[in-house]
């Protein structure tokens, strides 16, 4: 087929990008609503987005997919690997449904109905309702950068410090005396 438009194929749907809607990364072109990050789904710009090979990401997905792991890398110490050193960790990469890619299978863990991609935000490894991303004690709403999570549950930074952060004089909690 020719080319007549002139312009290159998108690194993402594989479509024609003209020169008026294309956006380069990495010497690749991108239609803006094709720019996203391949985890999370949010649009991304020249300052959010960080590439990997022929993948995009934002900084806080890349960040969990390629930095570093382990105890105060905020992961948690259920980051931190037992395997022995030199040992290559076994990865399984899951096979996603055209229903999963878009959004329609997925399930809110909070009100267990479908979360489709436009209301879609992701937390603790699963999809949830914009309405429902909420801290599970006090119920303020959350985003990416107040969100901490345990054991699949959604929590505000105070909230999680005050109910499984360290106790004890000096820390905030008030001292226990005989």
């Amino acid at each position: 087929m020719p080319n007549w438009g002139g312009g290159a194929k998108c690194g993402a749907c594989e479509k024609m990008v003209y020169h008026a809607e294309e956006i380069q990364c990495n010497g690749r072109s991108f239609h803006k609503p094709c720019f996203i990050c391949m985890t999370c789904r949010k649009a991304l710009d020249s300052t959010t987005v960080a590439a990997h090979e022929s993948e995009i990401y934002c900084k806080s997905c890349y960040g969990k997919k390629y930095g570093p792991k382990g105890y105060g890398y905020g992961q948690g110490a259920g980051a931190l690997s037992s395997d022995p050193p030199g040992r290559p960790h076994a990865t399984v990469t899951p096979q996603i449904s055209f229903s999963q890619k878009f959004g329609s299978s997925d399930r809110c863990p909070r009100c267990s109905k479908a979360v489709y991609a436009a209301e879609k935000v992701m937390g603790a490894g699963k999809p949830w309702h914009r309405t429902c991303f909420r801290c599970a004690i006090c119920g303020k709403s959350l985003d990416s950068t107040t969100v901490t999570e345990k054991e699949g549950e959604l929590y505000c930074k105070v909230c999680y410090a005050k109910h499984f952060g360290p106790k004890g004089f000096g820390l905030g909690n008030e001292a226990m005396l005989d």
